[in-house]
């Protein structure tokens, strides 16, 4: 079949397997190139990765098996294709991984499944001694990775399923939208979160189930005495604020910085110091899910306008690689964790470009002077529309998308 992207309400409902085959490929050779003659010493031996399929999560474990070698554990839940169907994203993504991963023979489990239930974390145990034993290293891993993203979580000790909301706190929230596909602009929002939301929010985004994998994994002993774990978060500017640092995601971010200083504090109990955990404020970038909340179209596109003017821009395979290579692992960093470098709040900040005043101004200034006359020059909507559809595996540089596709096999 022809596949082409199926856009409703800025939501791609398709995927083509070719086009995220060859964006899986591009950034292996992207880590390839900047991490592989770069070790550190103690570099990642052996990575797990809970949220592996898209996003930062791809690009993390990209970087540590093809950056530095390591073999890799990843854990998502994906739709499968079938031959009449496309799958979805990250089910491409994940097989063209462990595809890339056998042909360069570096040790690779993918798991497909529920990450917050007990026997995902039982299974990935079983899967981190298999990967260490094909690479003939002791089953510990020695870098935690922690990128879900997800709507809902069923908790496994009541069996309670939970759902987030990306909605204000105490008020609604009203702001100018973008439609990357005709330029136009809008006022949306939404209305205020309900204590039950915002506890649900928590529930399904904050730090309770990062918490939960390293009981699980120290349990089962796959824990290394220097283990490194990282999760995602993001805060982004003030106005972006109403709707996600204050609101009912930013209480559930909130929780995750909760869950990394209590993993440090367990790991300090232990007497394990050169274990520890941080949070990493990333950048912002086009996912599956940004162009869905208020203003953060019109702000990103304005953003990366700005930034990729200055030089700044990054994607996520990029971020992550000045993450491993800037923060975790410098030559200083990788052997004590106390020179990894991280803000007066002990988070790493990949955002740092971002938030610097004069990128932050002349957003903010672009902002202000945006219209539907003017949007494809003073913004990168095009960019961002770009971004959004490469995600899905369209809009791929060298894919012919008139040919016939089967949506099963990737080549």
């Amino acid at each position: 079949m022809v596949l082409k992207p199926m856009i409703r309400n800025n939501i791609c409902l398709n995927s083509h397997p070719q086009g995220c085959a060859k964006v899986v490929r591009g950034q292996i050779e992207y880590a390839q190139q900047h991490l592989a003659d770069r070790h550190p010493s103690p570099s990642p031996r052996l990575a797990l990765v809970v949220g592996c399929s898209t996003g930062y999560g791809l690009a993390s474990r990209i970087a540590a098996a093809f950056g530095y070698g390591a073999a890799t554990v990843g854990i998502s839940l994906e739709k499968p294709a079938s031959a009449t169907k496309p799958g979805t994203p990250g089910w491409y993504n994940n097989r063209t991984f462990d595809m890339e991963a056998a042909n360069a023979g570096i040790p690779a489990k993918t798991l497909d499944g529920d990450a917050f239930s007990v026997e995902m974390k039982a299974a990935a145990a079983a899967a981190v001694r298999e990967a260490a034993a094909a690479a003939g290293i002791p089953g510990e891993i020695d870098l935690l990775i922690y990128s879900l993203a997800s709507p809902v979580r069923t908790d496994p000790r009541n069996g309670v399923m939970y759902r987030s909301v990306i909605k204000p706190i105490g008020e609604a929230y009203r702001g100018k939208t973008l439609d990357m596909l005709t330029g136009k602009i809008a006022v949306s929002g939404a209305e205020p979160a309900t204590e039950e939301e915002i506890a649900g929010t928590i529930k399904v985004m904050g730090g309770e189930d990062w918490e939960l994998w390293i009981d699980a994994l120290e349990k089962e002993g796959v824990l290394s005495p220097s283990v490194r774990t990282v999760a995602y978060t993001y805060i982004g500017p003030e106005i972006s604020w109403p709707i996600y640092k204050n609101g009912a995601i930013g209480r559930a971010k909130e929780d995750l910085e909760r869950a990394g200083r209590a993993i440090n504090e367990r790991f300090a109990r232990g007497g394990a110091p050169l274990r520890r955990a941080w949070v990493s404020v990333n950048k912002a970038l086009v996912t599956r899910a940004s162009a869905v909340i208020p203003v953060i179209p019109f702000y990103v596109s304005c953003l990366f306008k700005v930034m990729k003017e200055k030089g700044l821009h990054e994607g996520c395979i990029e971020q992550i690689v000045r993450l491993y290579q800037d923060r975790l692992y410098t030559p200083e960093g990788a052997q004590d964790p106390d020179k990894v470098p991280v803000d007066r709040e002990g988070r790493i900040r990949l955002d740092d470009w971002e938030m610097r005043e004069d990128v932050q101004q002349e957003t903010l200034a672009r902002m202000e002077k945006v219209t539907e006359e003017n949007v494809f020059t003073l913004s990168d909507i095009k960019g961002f529309k770009h971004d959004f559809l490469e995600a899905h595996g369209f809009d791929v540089p060298g894919i012919d998308y008139e040919l016939e596709a089967d949506p099963s096999v990737i080549v």
